[in-house]
């Protein structure tokens, strides 16, 4: 299954609430992503420009896809950016397709 890497930030509310009534996180997208046929793998509170950081993996980008919107529509996240992030086996399979596609690729400006 692809790995995915989220980050994010709570709303000013979401905040607000959670300093009110403490929770964990995590457990909430965990199950919203076993709702889609994945797993998380890892949930971090951050500091700096995101307020958390989730590593997740699911079937597919159509199954990610939509745990996001459906975390977003709820109003407590916002700014959500994920990455597919690749094993090193699967880049090394990356980086061997593109020693077969590489000379046959005409670069921008290459004439």
């Amino acid at each position: 299954m692809p790995t995915y890497i989220t980050q994010g930030r709570y709303s000013r509310d979401a905040i607000k609430g959670m300093i009110v009534r403490p929770e964990d996180r995590a457990d909430q997208v965990a199950r919203l992503i076993s709702k889609v046929g994945g797993r998380l793998v890892a949930y971090y509170v951050t500091f700096g420009e995101y307020d958390f950081l989730a590593i997740a993996e699911a079937p597919d980008d159509v199954q990610m896809a939509a745990a996001l919107f459906a975390a977003g529509a709820g109003g407590g996240v916002t700014d959500l950016r994920t990455t597919v992030a690749l094993t090193s086996i699967e880049a090394k399979g990356a980086f061997a397709a593109a020693a077969d596609l590489a000379p046959s690729f005409k670069s921008a400006g290459g004439g």
